[in-house]
């Protein structure tokens, strides 16, 4: 069945009763080149394991299951079930939980379904309104992945993969740095979806390696610092520093000379070397 053929997807859509949700940024891809490269560049082969988030009808799940020994496919939409039944009956490595991956242990869900799998990789085609929030959450759970490529709106994917020090760089660079080295893999144009999306996408993988890239004393500490210095990243870095702190300016402004760095920083100039060394010293201050 070829499910990036728009006859095909609207006609199994019929049989099954089956409408786009809006609400759930649905958004199916007809390109046939996109999911194979997902596939391929995601480090999918054998004897490894894969876990797509949001299946759509299937077809990169049917791209993964080609490649990986086995793939764990979870899927927020219950009215998907009797079309995957039919889309992906052909591959008995795949096994689908019907679950809102944000609120899944998803740590447990690994132990459980991919047990003794040494390499497994995350592929999904993210609606753009849970975009963060999921790719944080498997940041931040720091599952037992090798790698987590995704497609994303090419806007969140430029600010997702954006050099630390420049202007495009945000609190979520900061954050995704922290955790992982990503990488901008391909553009995806907005006519290779149904229905067609206002924007063009992107493809990133973040290479994760099960350990975060840099070890801070308080990383509650380092998250906080990030948050706020990049709400007002154009500003001076003292003001925001020291609103979240409560040090005052100039105590703070000795602290960061005693890192090599400017009191007149602004936060988007700051590399990840940087902030770990501001949050290192505040958490030992006396």
């Amino acid at each position: 069945m070829e499910l990036t053929n728009i006859s095909t997807i609207k006609d199994v859509m019929q049989r099954h009763g089956f409408t786009f949700s809006k609400s759930l940024g649905q958004n199916f891809l007809i390109n046939p080149t996109v999911c194979p490269r997902i596939a391929e560049l995601g480090g999918c082969e054998k004897g490894t394991a894969a876990i797509e988030i949001g299946t759509g009808v299937g077809v990169l799940t049917k791209e993964l299951a080609k490649r990986c020994d086995k793939v764990l496919a979870i899927e927020i939409d219950e009215r998907l079930r009797p079309v995957l039944a039919e889309t992906l009956a052909e591959f008995g490595n795949v096994e689908t939980v019907f679950a809102d991956v944000l609120k899944t242990d998803m740590n447990a869900l690994i132990r459980e379904k991919l047990d003794g799998y040494d390499r497994i990789y995350v592929c999904a085609n993210l609606p753009y309104y849970i975009t963060s929030p999921v790719i944080m959450k498997l940041l931040e759970e720091r599952l037992p992945v090798t790698a987590i490529t995704v497609m994303v709106q090419k806007e969140a994917a430029d600010r997702l993969c954006a050099e630390m020090g420049t202007r495009e760089c945000g609190a979520v660079t900061a954050a995704v740095r922290y955790y992982s080295t990503p990488k901008m893999l391909f553009r995806v144009g907005r006519g290779s979806f149904m229905p067609a999306p206002n924007v063009d996408s992107a493809v990133i993988r973040l290479d994760v390696g099960g350990s975060a890239n840099y070890a801070v004393a308080d990383e509650k500490l380092f998250f906080r610092i990030v948050r706020s210095a990049f709400a007002q990243r154009r500003k001076q870095m003292l003001n925001p520093l020291s609103a979240e702190t409560g040090i005052p300016k100039q105590e703070l402004a000795e602290m960061l000379e005693e890192c090599g760095i400017k009191p007149t920083v602004r936060p988007e100039e700051l590399k990840m070397e940087d902030l770990a060394a501001i949050c290192d010293k505040i958490s030992h201050r006396k």
